[in-house]
């Protein structure tokens, strides 16, 4: 993902941190982080309250290190959140939203094996948008069933997915506070450019 359509991810991901700081109740209960991924992976964002994250600047390289992006993912995951235990309480399942526009070029199938046995009933939900022409939604579905597709990466469709994103994480946040104990995701309706991917 080069020139556009990386800037228009960057736009997204700032978009989101603005409209959670104008919500209240996700300023109480949304932390941020992301991970991105090309020839390896990179934590380019901690874990991090709304009001203390800082939108990191994105950058467009060459291949898709999708089994290192998994394996950080559960590093991250081991490493930065606080489980439930019986005197003190933890930290809600995270959502985790991933973005791709190609192609594996790593060795990813142990890599979602092993998080799914570490972290699969840890997710509250994780869904996948596999975006362009040059994406195997096949492999989005050995990592997950929440699948999306589109097929446009123009800077107006990313906006549409980062507006979708931040909608959902602001809905499902507001449920977790009432019904922690429930899983999944509050999703508004799709934008017309994406659909979800029903093809396994």
């Amino acid at each position: 993902m080069r020139g556009a359509p990386i800037q228009a991810v960057q736009q997204g991901v700032t978009m989101i941190h603005q409209e959670l700081l104008n919500n209240p109740h996700a300023i109480e209960t949304v932390y941020l982080s992301v991970i991105t991924f090309a020839d390896g992976a990179q934590q380019v964002a901690p874990l991090a309250s709304v009001e203390n994250f800082n939108p990191p600047t994105l950058r467009a390289e060459g291949q898709t290190a999708l089994g290192a992006a998994i394996t950080l993912l559960e590093q991250v995951m081991s490493r930065e959140l606080i489980p439930n235990t019986e005197g003190r309480k933890g930290d809600y399942r995270p959502l985790v939203f991933l973005l791709t526009d190609g192609a594996p070029t790593d060795d990813w199938q142990p890599a979602v094996a092993r998080f799914k046995q570490q972290h699969g009933n840890k997710i509250g939900a994780f869904v996948a948008l596999g975006c362009g022409s040059n994406v195997n939604t096949e492999t989005l579905h050995a990592i997950t069933n929440d699948v999306l597709y589109m097929k446009d990466t123009t800077p107006d469709a990313l906006k549409q997915f980062f507006r979708w994103v931040s909608s959902s994480i602001q809905k499902t946040s507001q449920r977790i506070g009432a019904r922690p104990e429930e899983s999944g995701l509050d999703a508004p309706p799709l934008p017309p450019v994406m659909k979800w991917d029903r093809s396994t």
